[in-house]
């Protein structure tokens, strides 16, 4: 299995890489979480911008992306749009997205741009190839904050993710039992042990999830998600903590 690079970060080898969300509404807090994150022990940004209050005009995205650049350093900076019908913030219609998305894979102020898959095959073709052509990383996504699909259906989505040409393919998931959370740890060793040529990332959300959090590196999940104060979707810990966890695992394997 290749791996993917972002800056001098290696993601498919090791413990999980932990992704952390700033979710502030303005510059001056996008600014002070980030500044704060300095401090933390992590390995990527996410700036959720659906949470910010200027997105839909884009040179001021432009600015917060250029001035969250120069605060974070070279910390790897993954740029989404989460969309309402996935979770997000703010509805956004597909021509608009992908012009988003487009600016700011160009600016060159990210290193990778969130995708989601489902949102229409020539949409999605298009949104990969003008992040491509930026030299910029895509984590190909899909959300379900209701259900776990069936574990043939979560394969499915992952190969067609991968297909489609994301680097990272990612889903996340909402458990109702536990074993929901089961199918989505059996369908993530499948696919990472019989159908991925890449690094993929799972997982189940929610406290009955949180498990899934931790144990990607016996699974087979490359990145996850820990939270410095406000978290972007139920079920993330603490990053010490899940650090913590996290290498308790990394050295019993």
């Amino acid at each position: 299995m290749k791996t993917v690079k972002m800056r001098d970060l290696t993601i498919g080898t090791g413990c999980p890489k932990v992704i952390v969300p700033i979710v502030a509404k303005d510059l001056p807090g996008i600014l002070a979480k980030a500044n704060e994150l300095t401090a933390c022990t992590m390995d990527v940004v996410e700036w959720r911008v659906d949470f910010f209050e200027d997105v839909f005009q884009t040179e001021k995205v432009l600015q917060a992306a250029r001035e969250l650049r120069a605060a974070l350093g070279e910390t790897p900076i993954l740029f989404t749009f989460r969309t309402k019908k996935e979770g997000g913030e703010k509805e956004i219609g597909m021509p608009e997205y992908t012009a988003l998305n487009k600016a700011v894979a160009e600016s060159g102020y990210v290193d990778a741009v969130d995708v989601e898959v489902f949102s229409g095959d020539e949409i999605v073709k298009e949104n990969i190839a003008n992040i491509h052509a930026a030299n910029k990383i895509v984590v190909g996504s899909n959300h379900d904050f209701f259900a776990t699909p069936e574990k043939a259906e979560l394969i499915r989505r992952l190969r067609k993710m991968q297909e489609l040409g994301a680097d990272l393919p990612k889903i996340a998931v909402m458990p109702k039992t536990c074993a929901d959370v089961i199918t989505l740890q059996d369908a993530t060793q499948e696919m990472a042990n019989t159908y991925a040529d890449r690094p993929i990332i799972t997982m189940s959300m929610g406290s009955l999830g949180v498990i899934t959090r931790m144990a990607g590196e016996v699974f087979g999940s490359s990145m996850t998600f820990g939270a410095v104060g406000q978290v972007s979707a139920p079920g993330q810990i603490p990053v010490e903590k899940l650090q913590a966890a996290m290498a308790i695992l990394h050295e019993a394997l």
